[in-house]
């Protein structure tokens, strides 16, 4: 008959075989190459959307950043930022403009708006904004009527903006504006 001491020293002795056969595996693959630091320099950082001054009229009111999102939209390896901006209300529901920044790449420059993908006069609210293969997408939701109260947005929206010969264009969503 097995004393319980002699189930401990197997198991222990299990535990040692699985754990140095985990240590001691195959090479599979390649490895990974060290990025050059010479051949692809610095990555840049994505501009600052605390950094701008806007052209967005407040009439005195200060300005506020929502949403920000990075990515390379125009494929030259640089990000950008795309910043949801509104004015600071003390009630109601703000209209957004949604800017595209860059940052230039001389050193010390500031980073500038260079498209606005979203216009306030649309009085659209941005609930969401993302970059994601080259492409801006936001949720706006808005208003059906001009008798629907400002606090209360009554339309959802999905929009998608993206690079193309020079210049952003907006594309079509797989849906139109719903009730929210």
């Amino acid at each position: 008959m097995a004393r319980p001491l002699h189930w401990l020293a197997t198991a222990t002795a299990m535990a040692a075989v699985i754990a140095t056969a985990g240590l001691v595996q195959p090479a599979t693959g390649t490895p990974a190459a060290a990025p050059d630091p010479i051949a692809n320099g610095p990555q840049a950082a994505a501009p600052d959307a605390a950094a701008v001054t806007y052209p967005l009229d407040c009439k005195g009111a200060p300005q506020t950043v929502t949403a920000t999102a990075q990515g390379d939209l125009d494929g030259d390896g640089r990000p950008e930022t795309v910043a949801a901006v509104r004015c600071e209300a003390g009630s109601g529901t703000p209209p957004h403009a949604v800017y595209v920044l860059v940052q230039d790449r001389n050193e010390g420059a500031r980073p500038r708006v260079v498209a606005t993908l979203l216009d306030p006069g649309q009085r659209r609210t941005v609930t969401e904004l993302t970059v994601r293969d080259r492409a801006v997408t936001a949720t706006l939701l808005g208003y059906s009527a001009p008798e629907v109260p400002r606090c209360c947005p009554d339309v959802k929206q999905l929009a998608k903006w993206r690079w193309s010969d020079g210049k952003f264009r907006q594309e079509l969503t797989d849906s139109a504006a719903r009730s929210v």
